[in-house]
């Protein structure tokens, strides 16, 4: 673990429209330098091959989709740490973001800080690339939460 790394990950599957918001939150965050120490990565669909970048951050930062019934574009921050704190998981990952926290925490690195950020979209999703515009309007605002969590 590198003690001042902080890894900032977008989860999501970018074909499934607001599946992928995490990605494009991340993406947006790209557009900038990163703050010193950070680094932001598209997680993409996730596997287990992103356990390499989370075992050398201190500090993880989450950005994913969830289907939590509540009005698309809702943003919520949860510090996870039992199965009960994650909001439902999405079959569209390739493996659940849950499945990966689990499997990070089995390899006992230590206790890092790990913040999730979800974005609320609504079920089913159909095939594109493109946001809604509920949730085209809710990236900015959760870019500027996850740098506002940065700055603490």
């Amino acid at each position: 673990m590198t003690p001042d790394r902080i890894l900032v990950l977008g989860i999501g599957n970018t074909l499934l429209g607001d599946e992928g918001a995490g990605v494009h939150v991340v993406r947006r965050l790209m557009e900038a330098p990163a703050p010193p120490g950070v680094e932001f990565l598209d997680g993409g669909t996730g596997s287990l091959v992103l356990l390499e970048p989370m075992q050398d951050a201190r500090r993880i930062i989450l950005v994913d989709a969830t289907a939590d019934g509540e009005p698309p574009g809702t943003l919520r921050r949860l510090a996870p740490k039992f199965a009960s704190d994650f909001p439902p998981s999405l079959a569209a990952h390739d493996i659940g973001l849950k499945d990966l926290l689990d499997s990070f925490y089995l390899m006992d690195l230590g206790e890092p800080d790990v913040v999730l950020f979800t974005l609320s979209i609504a079920l089913p999703q159909d095939m594109t690339v493109d946001l809604s515009p509920a949730l085209a309007e809710a990236v900015p605002g959760a870019a500027a939460a996850v740098l506002a969590e940065l700055a603490t």
